[in-house]
């Protein structure tokens, strides 16, 4: 059986979508909301304003994949294909998503929504979190070396089991550092 191979197309609000591989696609507005994306193929595509909440992403390949405006609500990346995992989201909802155990430097996150999105274990060396708002976003044991964090915000993480050496914070955002001593600081 030959797999669906389709390049250069681009897919609208109700094209559906046949298991396979995408290069250089562009997705708008499309819902794939509790859809079966196992074992496809996305390269160098675009998602605009889609809705891919709760799709299962079981050995789902993303290779420099661009998401825009994206609802993604609890997502599993940590199943996807490792190989050449890469991405970018930009005013996106990843809330309750997780990304654990996953190697995704150099990842940005731009103007996104990752409240109590599960980061354990993550190497997220040189990433950017550009004002995102970070609420309850699990933090253990993750690399965060080199990542930059001075536009985010409601973030807690641990020092003491997180590896953050020459990462960026804020003034304002040292306090998300220092969580776990209960302490009271004031301007």
């Amino acid at each position: 059986m030959t797999e669906t191979y389709i390049q250069d197309k681009t897919f609208d609000r109700n094209d559906t979508l046949t298991k396979g591989e995408y290069e250089n696609c562009i997705f708008n507005s499309c819902n794939f909301v509790d859809s079966d994306l196992s074992e496809f193929k996305f390269t160098d595509c675009i998602f605009n304003g889609c809705n891919l909440s709760l799709a299962k992403l079981n050995k789902t390949a993303f290779r420099d994949v661009k998401f825009k405006d994206c609802k993604m609500l609890g997502l599993r990346f940590d199943t996807c294909n490792e190989f050449g995992l890469s991405f970018s989201f930009d005013g996106c909802q990843l809330n309750h998503s997780s990304f654990y155990k996953t190697k995704i430097k150099k990842t940005v996150f731009k103007n996104s929504q990752l409240q109590e999105t599960d980061f354990a274990e993550a190497d997220l060396t040189s990433s950017v979190f550009d004002n995102c708002n970070l609420t309850q976003a699990v933090f253990d044991h993750t690399t965060l070396e080199k990542a930059d964090f001075r536009t985010s915000y409601n973030y807690s993480i641990d020092p003491e089991i997180n590896r953050i050496k020459k990462a960026k914070f804020s003034i304002l955002g040292v306090s998300g550092l220092l969580d776990k001593y209960d302490i009271d600081l004031e301007k």
